[in-house]
């Protein structure tokens, strides 16, 4: 039976998108105009904390709607090119955020101390040994569903049976490379959230709101600008006729 998450999800992910634009806008006010918009420490942290709870939205939404249907999530539909180019195991590649942290400070927009420089480094050696070792239990998966065994039950399969024990067996099998897919999946968004959490722990609430505003217009701009190209792509140029 189709889980009708899935097909409620396109639709949840739009309004979640759209509240993504709304909060960006917040965050680039509070980065763009410090001087002009006085926040006390705790209101910074209190926006922070309406993002990071609106991300963890996504996940847990995203979990209950793959259950059963997670195929789909490997490669989204409602996702442009431009984002599917970018996707790591249903996601954005945990160590990105690393080189946006670079990015920041190269640009002064994040001006670390020596002992944040050296725990963000410490993060970053720690994610990319979560990042391997998600990446081989995907390749763990991928082997199984190439085994002989698959291979033989794709026979199986083909063939009528009976009593339908050959349909029982097949269900089985799909059924538990579902479930190993669906453990790849949650936890390579597990390393996504504590890749962010992990960033956001080590700086002031002020350059997590400048943190937070770089990364979500990175993640916005593949949508818009892969919307646009994928509408350019497929418009249909016009044909002169004249002689």
């Amino acid at each position: 039976m189709a889980n009708p998450g899935v097909e409620r999800f396109p639709d949840f992910f739009q309004r979640w998108n759209g509240k993504l634009e709304d909060i960006l806008q917040q965050l680039m006010q509070v980065s763009n105009q410090r001087t002009e918009v006085v926040k006390t420490q705790q209101e910074l942290q209190a926006l922070v904390s309406t993002v990071t709870t609106h991300l963890k939205l996504y996940y847990t939404t995203k979990w209950a709607a793959a259950h059963g249907n997670v195929l789909i999530f490997f490669s989204p539909p409602w996702l442009n090119p431009l984002e599917h180019a970018q996707l790591w195991l249903s996601g954005w590649k945990p160590s990105t955020v690393f080189r946006q942290v670079e990015n920041l400070k190269n640009r002064n927009v994040l001006v670390l101390t020596e002992e944040q420089n050296k725990k963000i480094e410490e993060l970053k050696m720690r994610v990319k040994m979560e990042e391997e070792k998600v990446e081989r239990e995907m390749e763990r998966q991928q082997v199984a569903m190439a085994d002989r065994k698959m291979v033989q039950l794709a026979k199986i399969t083909g063939r009528a049976s009976a009593n339908g024990s050959a349909d029982a067996v097949a269900e089985v099998a799909v059924k538990e490379v579902f479930e190993g897919l669906e453990t790849v999946m949650k936890a390579s968004d597990c390393v996504r959230l504590k890749t962010l959490k992990g960033v956001l722990d080590l700086l002031s609430p002020m350059q997590s709101v400048d943190f937070l505003a770089a990364n979500i217009t990175t993640q916005l701009r593949f949508r818009h600008w892969g919307a646009k190209k994928k509408d350019t792509a497929g418009a249909v140029p016009s044909v002169n006729q004249d002689k």
